[in-house]
Formats: structure tokens, sequence, C-alpha cells
């Protein structure tokens, strides 16, 4: 038995190009040539010459029932934040969305950027105002998911100051019940605690929202109320 490839045959149009001659098949349907959509994808370059890789879009593991544990960490010069001036460190946050959660951090980076400037500005009393760098890179974020989980970063960020022994720094704390940078007076889930705390007339409360997710409002409560003087492990 013998066998032959078959060729396409090639014909000259009047401008003297070549095309080729396609062949239908029984049902009508030409073969040969390029079909829509086959074939090696096309690959993308940047100006700098760097390959673009498309990215998959991932669906955001942020929602309205997970909250976040937040950490931003500020750069060397701007030093420690356990001041009256500054503030924003450790936060638990709640938002829709990734992108809803970025946008909110970033307008709050940006204000707490300022303000942590100008107190730099007052201490140090420099000549003009400083405007250099506040935070680095960017924040840290763990998202909550459990119970367990919700009631350990609420530890860890009410009593964070027992982790790194700042409750034993001079008489004042010491004597204090609760750290006095933190949220921790308007707190309702302390051990024992059935009362509001006395805050005291020159006391600025910090700026902070009640929580909405069930995880920050009822579910964390399901391993037992947070201890005052609880000293919480680490942040993971």
């Amino acid at each position: 038995m013998v066998a032959r490839a078959a060729t396409k045959k090639k014909r000259t149009t009047k401008a003297g190009q070549t095309r080729l001659d396609f062949r239908r098949d029984k049902n009508g349907q030409k073969r040969g040539g390029k079909r829509a959509g086959a074939g090696r994808k096309p690959v993308h370059f940047l100006p700098s010459g760097k390959r673009l890789h498309r990215r998959v879009r991932k669906r955001s593991p942020v929602s309205s029932r997970t909250p976040v544990h937040v950490v931003l960490r500020v750069t060397e010069v701007v030093g420690r934040l356990r001041r009256r001036r500054a503030y924003h460190i450790h936060l638990l946050v709640e938002a829709a969305s990734e992108q809803a959660l970025a946008g909110g951090l970033k307008g709050l980076q940006v204000s707490a950027a300022r303000r942590l400037n100008t107190a730099i500005t007052i201490e140090r009393r420099l000549a003009a105002p400083r405007r250099g760098q506040v935070f680095v890179t960017r924040y840290h974020a763990e998202i909550i998911r459990t119970p367990r989980q919700a009631r350990h970063c609420l530890a860890y960020v009410l009593n964070n100051w027992r982790r790194h022994r700042e409750d034993l720094a001079g008489a004042a704390q010491r004597r204090a019940q609760v750290d006095p940078y933190s949220s921790g007076i308007a707190f309702a889930g302390w051990d024992g605690i059935t009362s509001p705390f006395t805050v005291p007339a020159d006391y600025q409360p910090l700026p902070v929202a009640a929580a909405r997710s069930w995880l920050l409002t009822d579910g964390w409560r399901k391993h037992g109320a947070i201890g005052l003087r609880e000293v919480p492990g680490p942040s993971t």
C-alpha cells in the first residue's frame, strides 16, 4: 500500500502574490490556514523589555464576616509610638473586601503620617516641618477566621503592653488596669469587669468603631473573657 501526502496548490493573484488554495471537506468546512483562537498566545513586554505576565484575579479573602488584624510598622527615625501624639500600630479592622481594606488603610496611613510628622517636628524642635517617610513598605494583615483566633487577636492588641513589659515601666503604669495607649478602656469583654471604667477628665479616647462581625462581637466569647493581667502570646 502506498500513501502520498496531500499538498496544497498555490496560485498567483493579479498583484503577483501567492495564496493557498484551501480544500473543503464533506461538510463544506475549509481545511488548513489559521483558526480563531488557535496557536500560541501573544506575549506582551513592558518598555523595559521585561515580560508581562497576565495575573489571574482571585476572589478576595477579606469580607465583612472576616475581620483582619493589621500591623503598621514605622521607620526607625520615627521612634517609639508609645506617646500621646503617636498611635496606630496594631488594629482590628472590618472591611467588605480586600480593595476596601487597602483603600481605608491607605487613607489612615496618609492621615497618621501627617500627624506623626507634626509630632516629630514639635518634639525635636525642628526648624522646618518634617515631611519624610513614616511607614515602611506595606501593612501586614492577618485574616481572622475562627472564634479562637479572634479571641487571641483581641487579647494581643489590648494587652500587648504586658507582653512587652510596658506595664512595669513606671508607677503610673503599674497602677493602670488597661493600656492607656489602647482602646481597652472601652472594651466590654474584660473578665470580672461588670461596670465601665472611671475615665480621667483629661483622657482622650481613641477614635474606634464598634465591631459588627460575629467573630468580634460574640464568636470570640466561646473561649472565655480576657483577663486584665493576661499576657498574650505571639501574634501568629
